[in-house]
């Protein structure tokens, strides 16, 4: 386990968000981060991206490169599939045939061998959150943030991007921060999960997962989501009423 945050705290202007949260991960884990809207699940990621500064505390930056997925895919429109995937790299200063030729793996790692040439208005709303992630990819990061970037598509693409995602930091060891307002997300995907309070957040309930992705199987998931919202930290960071069996879908 490798420390990545020591007691963070972090203010905008009078405003306290964040308080006293610290986390330690390992290499090949998914940690999925949950709490109420506005409680500063983005602001962490944006701490761990060095996107801001914390107020108080520490930041490790042993994770370079790191990568950061949006909910939204920000790709460029002027360029195509193969040249979004392979931003990261140009601006790693890889020559133009190196990085075209690993951007065209990687289309094909995630299943866009044919759409290589098109635009992203081209594209549909699945097909632009896979080449979002084949850019993440690209780079090979150490850290991959994920700001509910499944949230926007169907179900099926859904579980096909998530299990992209697993199966890329199973192979690859790289780790994860995953933001989701789904809990049976965060139990499918995560091998812990984290829960902040209401703003000012802290941390509320920890989870770990005593199974691998692949053996956690639909009633794994339901008799853990049902668990899960039966504790009071959780119930409350969510407005949940424990006595209700739980009504989400989710993701074998």
């Amino acid at each position: 386990m490798k420390p990545l945050l020591d007691q963070i705290h972090h203010h905008y202007g009078s405003r306290r968000v964040l308080a006293d949260i610290s986390l330690t991960v390992a290499p090949g884990e998914i940690v999925s981060l949950m709490g109420p809207s506005g409680c500063g699940k983005t602001t962490l990621l944006n701490l761990l991206a060095g996107l801001l500064s914390p107020t108080a505390g520490t930041v490790e930056h042993w994770a370079i490169p790191t990568a950061y997925v949006f909910q939204e895919p920000r790709l460029f429109p002027w360029y195509t599939v193969l040249e979004n995937i392979a931003l990261g790299l140009k601006a790693q200063g890889m020559a133009r045939r190196q990085r075209l030729q690993r951007a065209r793996t990687l289309a094909e790692s995630v299943g866009l061998a044919t759409a290589a040439h098109l635009y992203p208005p081209q594209l549909s709303g699945g097909m632009k959150q896979r080449v979002n992630l084949a850019r993440a990819f690209a780079i090979q990061p150490q850290l991959l943030l994920l700001d509910e970037p499944f949230s926007s598509v169907d179900m099926g693409t859904r579980q096909q991007l998530q299990q992209l995602v697993m199966t890329w930091v199973q192979q690859h060891q790289t780790t994860a921060i995953l933001v989701t307002h789904d809990l049976a997300e965060a139990v499918v995907m995560g091998d812990r999960l984290l829960v902040l309070s209401p703003c000012p957040a802290r941390i509320v309930s920890w989870w770990h997962s005593d199974r691998p992705p692949h053996q956690r199987d639909p009633a794994y998931v339901y008799r853990t989501l049902s668990d899960l919202q039966t504790r009071p930290e959780i119930a409350a960071s969510f407005n949940l009423n424990p006595a209700l069996e739980p009504a989400r879908s989710f993701t074998p």
